[in-house]
């Protein structure tokens, strides 16, 4: 009986062995790991705490951070709000979002689509307000699809914490800070010229930016994104009224009207790509995408909100720019309310102050909101404190806005030329956020499956995306070509009082 059991035995351990060859056949991918007896285990584990005693303690702290961040890549950044919360965040419907992405998105961008229009000429322009807003719907829906597999993503640095680890999080996290900063001192910017127009220059520049730094200041103090949702809907209203106005009044004086250049043959390559950069940050908004999903009550929602935005932008942008380019003529003015008669212009800029301002506050909301979460819940370990009402959490987020505030007015006083501002901003940070790295989080989403294994439209998809991701290169090495060559033309001071709206 033993020879037997032996040799049943033999024969088992022969067709298991045979069975794994078969596997690795089958699949190069399987491997199977061979069984360990007890003394085996006890030696590895042993040997794994030698290396981990050997490990430096920076790197052990690296590693201890990278499990707390895989740990957390399926949570809210709110975490799980119950009812006992004072403070909820996850309120939003589709609409609320979307009308907050269509208030951030048509601000400053619209009003430089004209004289955008009037550099490249009437085909260029319509081609390329089109064909950037195709590419921004779809860099906008892959970030959808991004914080739909990883809901912990609160922002760009988070994204970029599950690419490329600690640094790409803070490369990402300074830039995001930076877009929005700038972003806000547009609006900043923007307040102090209308202001000038509407008061025939009445005081200092500075002064009225500052006027400006304290509005947005003291309307954009409350933490709920559902709350700024609701002012966001008079922002759209007074920019396509102010707009209307503005197209009506040119449409009756008629300043150079018919005068059409169907290819502007002689602009400067440093000035069709200002031009072009006009119609980047058009549709600059993509760096607060990820907030508004993490605070959408259904995140799956979120390209209903993007189809809507992206939909009603660039229709509105195309009868806008081609509309006030067919009556104003190549000589539009940027801001393109300026094209309008004296009296027209002046109802146009109180008609444009609501969305300037609101506008500005929805971006400045996403800067404080990104180092308020990140201070409570990355720093401080302490989220469940972002659902608290009073006490150091609200005193910290007073702290924060008034803190980039400030910063935003200090940045629109360093540089008072209106379009190099706008300039800046696309080459350097929307070139980016809006249609360069949505590339790399689609490849990172899809890592292992881009070509082999796959069918043709996957395989096509990649290439798009890797182009998607040069094209962010593209964009920023030519925008800060072409916008230091314009700053040195047009060379504004700092800090002057003197009258900033130049047309």
């Amino acid at each position: 009986m033993p020879g037997i059991l032996n040799l049943q035995r033999n024969r088992s351990n022969r067709r298991s062995d045979a069975t794994a060859e078969s596997a690795k056949k089958d699949d190069p991918e399987v491997t199977l790991e061979p069984r360990r007896t007890e003394s085996s285990t006890a030696e590895s584990a042993a040997h794994e705490l030698n290396r981990r005693d050997r490990r430096p303690e920076h790197l052990e702290k690296d590693v201890e951070n990278q499990r707390d961040d895989a740990q957390n890549a399926n949570v809210n950044p709110f975490g799980e709000e119950d009812a006992n919360a004072e403070v909820h965040y996850r309120t939003m419907e589709w609409w609320h979002a979307g009308a907050l992405m269509l208030a951030e998105t048509i601000s400053l961008g619209v009003l430089s689509l004209p004289a955008a229009m009037a550099t490249l000429g009437l085909f260029p322009g319509i081609f390329l307000i089109i064909t950037l807003g195709m590419m921004s719907t779809y860099t906008g829906y892959v970030i959808g699809q991004f914080y739909q597999a990883y809901p912990s993503t609160h922002s760009y640095a988070d994204a970029g914490m599950l690419i490329g680890g600690r640094v790409l999080k803070e490369i990402l996290g300074v830039g995001q800070c930076l877009i929005l900063i700038f972003l806000m001192a547009a609006h900043v910017l923007s307040f102090s010229i209308a202001m000038n127009y509407l008061t025939d220059h009445a005081t200092c520049s500075v002064v009225f930016g500052f006027l400006g730094f304290i509005v947005c200041l003291l309307l954009g103090l409350k933490r709920q994104l559902q709350n700024v949702a609701y002012l966001s809907v008079t922002s759209c209203l007074s920019v396509i009224i102010a707009v209307t106005v503005a197209m009506v009044g040119i449409a009756v004086i008629k300043p150079d009207a018919g005068r059409v250049i169907a290819i502007n043959h002689g602009s400067s390559l440093h000035n069709g790509t200002v031009a072009t950069l006009q119609i980047i940050i058009a549709y600059a908004g993509h760096v607060a995408f990820f907030v508004f999903s993490a605070e959408l009550k259904k995140p799956a929602d979120f390209p209903k909100a993007l189809l809507f935005m992206q939909g009603v932008a660039t229709t509105f942008y195309v009868l806008v720019a081609v509309l006030i380019y067919y009556y104003a003529g190549p000589n539009v003015l940027a801001p393109a309310l300026g094209s309008a008669s004296p009296a027209v212009a002046k109802a146009a800029f109180a008609l444009a102050l609501p969305t300037i301002i609101i506008a500005g506050i929805i971006n400045g909301h996403v800067a404080a909101k990104y180092l308020w979460v990140r201070l409570w819940r990355d720093v401080w370990k302490r989220p469940a404190a972002l659902h608290t009402r009073r006490g150091w959490p609200l005193a910290t987020w007073l702290a924060l806005c008034t803190a980039l505030w400030l910063l935003a007015w200090v940045v629109a006083e360093a540089v008072p030329e209106f379009q190099i501002l706008l300039g800046l901003i696309s080459a350097l940070f929307a070139s980016w956020f809006s249609y360069g790295l949505p590339g790399a989080l689609w490849l990172y989403l899809h890592r292992g499956r881009w070509w082999k294994g796959v069918g043709w439209r996957r395989r096509a998809l990649a290439v798009l995306n890797a182009l998607v991701l040069l094209q962010g290169a593209a964009i920023c090495g030519f925008g800060l070509f072409a916008s230091g060559v314009k700053l040195g033309e047009m060379g504004g001071r700092p800090f002057s009082c003197k009258d900033n709206y130049r047309p």
